[in-house]
């Protein structure tokens, strides 16, 4: 029988070109998509080269917690001033070096006593008489004039720590985030502790967080938990207790060289070394904070407090702005150099511990006790007005989106106890009476020629 022959036809050369053509379209498509992608997500952040990452899962979070719900997007894709990080060896070894250097450097020496409040409540020509502080020897003002209610061992085990990463949720406002991008070395070279009241304390248990069963060394992942027990030393205001760990981290924290402080509603994504060594450590900064991604004036900052309700005590607010008036506070514009911005967005807050970022620390929490937690209305007064001056790395938005990711505060807050309901509704009422009986820009009660802010605003307005 006969044999079939099979024959195949090669492509022409012109359907091969055509091909091939096709080919390469599509491959530098793809790798200019990729690189597009890549660049405009991350050319803020440089590392020089890999590290070793944590390879297992800190924590498993129960389904009902939620802990990445309601994540904030972000818009950035440019950044004038990117953030380069040296290798993760080199860095870990130059911070622990710095961490255990046992030379004593220069120590505040802080007023001891017994007061009303935890801060001391002093009147504001007494709290501005520190600003200029040229002598050690010379107490300040700085909070504790109340015992800080934690336990002693925990008291005891913050005392060892040299480097810390600090959060605090108070009255179940946020959710316990795990840090992302550790090294395999950072938890042993980095502590973390979370602040937490009863009212989150009973949501963290609701949610199986912490066991229940739990005989009080609570821990979530890398956070070490801290409950603060429910006492007449601490505020009503359940902010404001947020505000004793986030400005007096050093004294909470007496023997750490470095911290850095992490509101609650954001997750870190960077090793917290590589973040000391590149916004501190090279740059012979005190204190590294981002500028705000919308004002440089304060009160620009302040009247959007107003508005948006942001603090309910309105009066409250211009009186604070017309005592930073009266007292020197002026529009960016005035001063623009060397600060890129009067306002900060204060959620992520890195320093190293020394006179002048623990002077700008005990005067900013003093001038928050006086007049509200929104420390963005206090920070430009401050920080221009104290002296030595702290050397300030205020960073770019766009660094901070890279960071960190930030989600919304609680949507839906645990069920409360009957006292907790009351004190909180008692605390609303409160604050409705003192909103309609007080109003910022009321003709009745201000004008803008009788303030003291008239040329701050007419400077600001142009």
């Amino acid at each position: 029988m006969g044999q079939f022959i099979r024959t195949t036809v090669s492509p022409s050369l012109y359907v091969r070109s055509k091909l091939l053509c096709f080919s390469l379209l599509y491959l530098f498509t793809t790798l200019f998509l990729f690189l597009y992608v890549s660049l405009s997500r991350n050319q803020c952040v440089f590392r020089y080269s890999p590290f070793d990452p944590i390879q297992t899962k800190l924590f498993s979070y129960p389904s009902s917690y939620g802990e990445h719900k309601y994540a904030l997007p972000t818009h950035r894709s440019s950044c004038s001033s990117p953030v380069f990080f040296s290798d993760y060896w080199t860095v870990l070894k130059e911070i622990q070096s710095l961490c255990s250097d046992s030379s004593s450097p220069e120590n505040l020496s802080y007023i001891n006593g017994k007061s009303e409040t935890f801060g001391g409540n002093f009147s504001t020509q007494k709290r501005f008489s520190y600003f200029n502080h040229s002598e050690n020897d010379v107490q300040v003002p700085c909070g504790f004039f109340r015992e800080f209610p934690i336990s002693n061992s925990d008291r005891a085990e913050m005392e060892k720590c040299g480097l810390v990463v600090a959060s605090a949720i108070f009255n179940d406002h946020d959710k316990i985030r795990q840090p992302v991008g550790l090294g395999v070395k950072t938890l042993e070279a980095v502590c973390f502790y979370m602040f937490i009241d009863d009212k989150t304390l009973n949501s963290l248990l609701h949610h199986n967080v912490i066991p229940k069963n739990n005989p009080g060394d609570y821990r979530v992942g890398a956070w070490r938990i801290i409950k603060t027990t429910k006492s007449e030393n601490l505020y009503l205001n359940p902010a404001m207790n947020g505000v004793i760990p986030k400005y007096l981290i050093h004294r909470l924290f007496p023997n750490s060289k470095f911290s850095i402080w992490v509101d609650a509603k954001i997750q870190l994504m960077i090793d917290p070394l590589l973040l000391i060594h590149s916004m501190l450590v090279v740059p012979d900064a005190d204190i590294a904070i981002s500028k705000h991604p919308f004002f440089v004036n304060t009160m620009e900052e302040a009247m959007a407090t107003a508005r948006w309700k942001k603090w309910g005590d309105v009066d409250g607010l211009r009186m604070q702005m017309e005592t930073y008036c009266e007292h020197g506070l002026k529009p960016w514009s005035s001063h623009k150099l060397p600060y890129p911005t009067d306002v900060p967005d204060s959620a992520l807050i890195l320093r190293r511990h020394g006179v002048r970022s623990n002077l700008f620390s005990c005067f900013m929490f003093n001038e928050l006790e006086a007049f509200n937690p929104r420390d963005q209305l206090a920070f430009a007064f401050v920080r221009d007005h104290i002296n030595p001056k702290v050397k300030m790395n205020m960073f770019e938005v766009e660094v901070f989106e890279q960071v960190v990711v930030e989600y919304r505060h609680n949507l839906k807050k645990t069920e409360t106890s009957p006292y907790e309901e009351q004190e909180d509704e008692q605390k609303q009422k409160s604050l409705r009476t003192r909103q309609k009986e007080k109003r910022w820009l009321d003709h009745e009660s201000w004008s803008l020629n009788s303030s003291s802010c008239r040329s701050y605003l007419m400077e600001m307005w142009g």
